[in-house]
């Protein structure tokens, strides 16, 4: 009888260290060419039994006013899979929107901007790639806008640096394109991990945080509630 009781406990304690051992990973990849534009992002979790994949296979610009229509293709592979496509328009009133719910979520949320530092230390990027190939129709201009766009990619990463850990030196490049006419391409892809027990350690955390503030869970219900 004992032994029929230490078999299933042990094995939900591999299931457990397995689990807990294992990693988030994630894919990301930017690429517009010419008038063409693509966005693609993966997420694998549980040695790839749970994944997501979320592509914007198209990003049109109708102005100042309208800002920047997308269309979302959503699939998985999960407890429940998941295919669906949403277009969203992406103007004023939305970054807007946005800007409101994060300074709500601030309010909710005792030391917010602490705890997403603290979550984004344990991101570790393994590939972090992007090359730009430009033109801006004179060879002096294009040859100036290099040295400026470098020095643009150096910085941003500099700062990108501060906040999740680069386990490799990234791969960055520029390459003026001498023509007659404006071109512009550019491809930017990363990828990286994050431990799933810190992940299910920092989701604790979030929740006590968020429960030492009057109201918190009401109003992250709420902010919930409205996202879907």
């Amino acid at each position: 009888m004992t032994l029929w009781l230490v078999i299933p406990l042990a094995l939900l304690l591999v299931i457990i260290v397995l689990v807990l051992s294992s990693s988030i990973h994630f894919h990301f990849r930017l690429c517009r060419l010419g008038k063409d534009d693509r966005v693609e992002f993966d997420i694998k979790a549980l040695y790839g039994l749970v994944k997501f994949h979320y592509e914007l296979p198209a990003l049109v610009f109708e102005g100042m006013e309208r800002g920047v229509r997308v269309k979302l293709e959503e699939s998985g592979i999960a407890p429940v899979k998941k295919d669906s496509d949403k277009e969203e328009q992406i103007d004023k009133e939305a970054v807007s929107s946005w800007i409101d719910n994060f300074k709500a979520a601030l309010r909710a949320t005792r030391g917010l901007k602490k705890w997403l530092k603290g979550l984004m230390a344990h991101v570790k990027i393994s590939k972090l790639d992007w090359s730009t190939d430009f033109s801006l129709g004179d060879a002096a201009y294009t040859a100036t806008a290099a040295g400026a766009l470098w020095g643009m990619k150096w910085s941003l990463i500099g700062w990108v640096s501060q906040f999740v850990r680069l386990q490799h030196a990234p791969r960055l490049f520029v390459a003026p394109v001498f023509r007659d006419e404006l071109c512009y391409s550019t491809e930017a892809v990363c990828a990286g991990k994050l431990s799933l027990a810190y992940t299910l350690y920092a989701g604790i955390l979030l929740l006590r945080r968020i429960t030492k503030v009057k109201g918190g869970l009401a109003r992250w219900k709420q902010l919930l509630s409205h996202k879907q």
